[in-house]
């Protein structure tokens, strides 16, 4: 029944990769004077405290770091080179060549 269902566009998300540094001052100095006038709820956090914190922990970092040893080049070429004298030994009878 899927081809008879109208899929749903996706949600626009966007996501600015470019900021004002100046806008982040303002802003930061406008936090500032709130919290130290008492205006700011205990539980906001400011976002600058968390700024950077958060890229080593992306998707595919955690993926790099859970999956354990990973096969490099050098022990893949060391492989291949035992598998090769193994089968000349089958086939020949000799190890070296």
């Amino acid at each position: 029944m899927g081809m008879f269902k109208t899929r749903q566009p996706r949600k626009f998300n966007r996501v600015s990769i470019y900021t004002s540094e100046r806008k982040d001052r303002l802003d930061k100095i406008v936090r500032e004077a709130k919290a130290e006038m008492g205006e700011l709820p205990k539980g906001e956090i400011a976002p600058d405290t968390f700024k950077g914190k958060f890229s080593k922990f992306t998707p595919r970092a955690q993926k790099a770091s859970e999956s354990g040893r990973k096969l490099t080049l050098p022990v893949v070429i060391i492989v291949l080179f035992l598998l090769v004298l193994a089968w000349r030994y089958i086939m020949t009878g000799k190890i070296l060549f």
